[in-house]
């Protein structure tokens, strides 16, 4: 019934998974949830089928992240963190009109009392949260976030490591390991103090050559830094990723309509016509 609670109060956005209610099968006295059928993939099925196809035209990026935010936000404002974005806990609709956010199964609430389990999918927690942290909050999904942007550009997740110590170096490895001056308190941390002096280290951060302008813009790669910052204090929330001179390019920048929803995800036939196209401007070059 907490599940239900949280869908209730998120029940008003167009992207987050739509709550219809709660019934109790009589044979089993077991009490079910009943969701808003969504008549698409999940994004990761979405992913995993295009990855022959030519990458995704920011401007798609930008819309899919627009509505995620937004989702984001008005999940934070009411208080709950939902601990388990990714690919897989987002829908795209049959028409790819919108992208929607589910499963509030691992999901807590901003008043719960510390100290905080981890919970979620490896290759999308936060660092705060694979450093066993008592304490985190509404920062953990906009890393999550983070993952999800940089998977949607490249079509396979950024950072891929073997159990918590094995991720914090997939992230460290990209990002470069963190200290008390960019982090204060993170030379403390067990993982700090017991595993960093064996291991090959640097403070580079490479995330711009994984990412280079032909391939994101500016503006764009400051939301994904911004959302993929190691220290949560000095991560970008949701609510100011949606005011960055990024969004100012997204058709609508007040909340559509459920009727009204433009399209975020370019579909299969759509992705065909722009690369013959690209392909004829090439020949047209030469």
């Amino acid at each position: 019934m907490r599940e239900a609670g949280f869908h209730e109060a998120c029940g008003d956005s167009p992207f987050i998974v739509g709550f219809h209610g709660v019934v109790r099968d009589p044979a089993t006295s077991r009490f079910c949830l009943v969701m808003e059928c969504v008549d698409g993939p999940s994004l990761h099925d979405y992913l995993n089928r295009r990855r022959r196809d030519p990458q995704l035209p920011e401007g798609a990026v930008r819309t899919v992240m627009w509505q995620l935010l937004t989702a984001a936000k008005k999940m934070h404002d009411s208080g709950i963190i939902h601990r388990d974005i990714k690919p897989h806990n987002i829908l795209v609709a049959g028409d790819h009109s919108a992208v929607k956010i589910c499963d509030f199964g691992l999901a807590m609430s901003t008043s719960d009392a510390p100290p905080y389990e981890q919970a979620g999918t490896l290759f999308y927690k936060a660092p705060e949260m694979l450093l066993d942290m008592p304490v985190y909050g509404t920062a953990v999904d906009a890393w999550s976030l983070g993952c999800v942007m940089a998977e949607i550009i490249s079509g396979r997740p950024l950072f891929q490591g073997c159990y918590e110590d094995g991720q914090l170096c997939a992230i460290f490895d990209v990002l470069g390991v963190p200290d008390d001056r960019t982090w204060p308190g993170f030379s403390s941390t067990p993982f700090a103090t017991n595993l960093l002096p064996e291991l090959d280290v640097h403070q580079n951060n490479y995330l711009r050559e994984l990412f280079p302008e032909a391939t994101l813009s500016k503006e764009g790669f400051e939301v994904l830094n911004g959302l993929l910052t190691c220290n949560p204090d000095k991560r970008l929330a949701a609510k100011d990723a949606l005011e960055h001179v990024w969004f100012a390019k997204v058709d609508e920048l007040k909340l559509p309509r459920k009727d009204e929803l433009a399209s975020a995800l370019p579909g299969k036939k759509m992705l065909m016509v722009r690369a013959a196209c690209a392909k004829k401007r090439k020949l047209q070059c030469v």
